[in-house]
């Protein structure tokens, strides 16, 4: 088989299956990690895909959304975002204000929040208010605003609202994070909001699973050396992980 050819059909089983893995590579054209990865790096440079640690993901639209209808208790849990959750929740402390952010991630974080010590968590999701409502060592705020289908708030009024609130410590989720562009996600409301969030904590992590580590998406939040700490799964590009601690963020890769 020629390079070539060898090329085409790699390319053609991440857009089939969003993903690949060297280990796939190496089995079926029984050729080293080194060819594997020097292939991932021309379809990279080619466009056709985006190089993880172990592997490579399918390039993602610029303008992709979540899905408005989102029910957190049939969605599926993965590795890594379990892992990135479990090391998010580390970051809590007795007495905290804390923002919690309303994706995926505030749901799975649920699981892993300290439950012998008291604080108090701001959340812009009527979801994760339904769930923390039984919780007896919590205060819970609820950001008021237009909910979207979704279940979250992200409008004026909930920028507005989180404009009057310190926190010791932010947990914010977005679309994609490179060194260069910063974090992004997909609408202007939704940055906007963060951004506010952001300017009013003392303690900002980020939770970014491998996937959107590399990619820029529609609208830019912020620079990334906004965040003190970025934490993100073992999967992530070794280059983005250098580069971004260049820039002094502390980056945690989250351990399966």
């Amino acid at each position: 088989m020629f390079i070539e050819e060898r090329h085409q059909e790699i390319a053609e089983f991440i857009q089939r299956n969003s993903k690949i893995l060297i280990s796939e590579i190496t089995e079926k054209y029984g050729i080293s990690d080194e060819s594997a990865r020097r292939d991932l790096r021309i379809l990279e440079q080619k466009g056709m895909c985006k190089r993880t640690h172990g592997g490579a993901i399918k390039l993602q639209q610029v303008g992709v959304r979540a899905s408005a209808d989102c029910d957190f208790g049939k969605m599926p849990v993965y590795d890594n975002y379990k892992a990135i959750a479990r090391e998010a929740a580390k970051y809590i402390r007795e007495n905290d204000i804390v923002y919690l952010t309303g994706g995926s991630f505030g749901y799975i974080m649920l699981s892993f929040l300290p439950k012998d010590v008291h604080y108090t968590i701001v959340v812009n999701s009527v979801d994760l208010g339904k769930e923390l409502r039984a919780w007896d060592n919590a205060d819970v705020y609820i950001v008021g605003g237009k909910m979207r289908q979704s279940g979250s708030i992200v409008d004026s009024l909930a920028t507005e609202f989180v404009s009057r609130i310190h926190f010791d410590v932010c947990f914010i989720t977005g679309a994609g994070l490179t060194a260069a562009f910063g974090l992004s996600n997909g609408t202007d409301e939704t940055a906007t909001f963060q951004r506010k969030v952001l300017e009013n904590s003392r303690k900002r992590v980020l939770l970014m699973p491998s996937a959107k580590v590399g990619v820029d998406a529609f609208i830019k939040v912020c620079e990334a050396d906004v965040f003190h700490t970025v934490i993100t799964d073992w999967n992530s590009v070794e280059d983005q992980i250098v580069a971004l601690r260049e820039k002094g963020i502390e980056v945690v890769v989250a351990e399966a």
